[in-house]
């Protein structure tokens, strides 16, 4: 129990160093070898290898959105009893944000993350909306129709 309220605080926290725009806190539980995943059609989208990828994805992630608010919803872990530091977790959040156009928006996501000897190795972000608005957010423009 007390590795799962671990785990719940430094995740907590991490959102919190995101909101902060302290991404050198942030990075501090990356493996060198991370996985970050991020969905849609966006060029932000796609699967990031390697710390220096991830850290490059959320330093442009941050220059997209100055102006950021994560809230942590809900924090689940899926081994209770975990005392080495090893497990999944999955967060619930929701986002305001303002991208550098001053286009704001909103959407919630659940992030899965797997940890390996308190370490962050593989991240998967699902986006509640990854329509027009999450498209126009990102600089991308609207679908078009197939």
């Amino acid at each position: 129990m007390i590795g799962a309220l671990l785990a719940k605080r430094a995740l907590t926290s991490a959102f919190a160093a995101l909101n902060r725009r302290d991404l050198a806190a942030f990075m501090t539980a990356w493996r060198d070898d991370a996985v970050f995943v991020f969905p849609g059609d966006v060029p932000a989208s796609g699967t990031f290898e390697g710390k220096n990828a991830v850290e490059g994805w959320f330093r442009r992630f941050l220059d997209q959105f100055p102006t950021i608010a994560y809230t942590v919803r809900d924090v689940c872990v899926r081994d209770l009893f975990d005392l080495t530091g090893t497990n999944v977790a999955a967060v619930h959040w929701d986002i305001r944000l303002t991208n550098r156009d001053g286009r704001s928006g909103n959407n919630s996501g659940v992030t899965v993350i797997r940890i390996e000897r308190g370490k962050v190795c593989h991240v998967r972000d699902f986006v509640f909306d990854v329509g027009d608005e999450f498209r126009q957010n990102w600089g991308a423009g609207p679908q078009t129709g197939s």
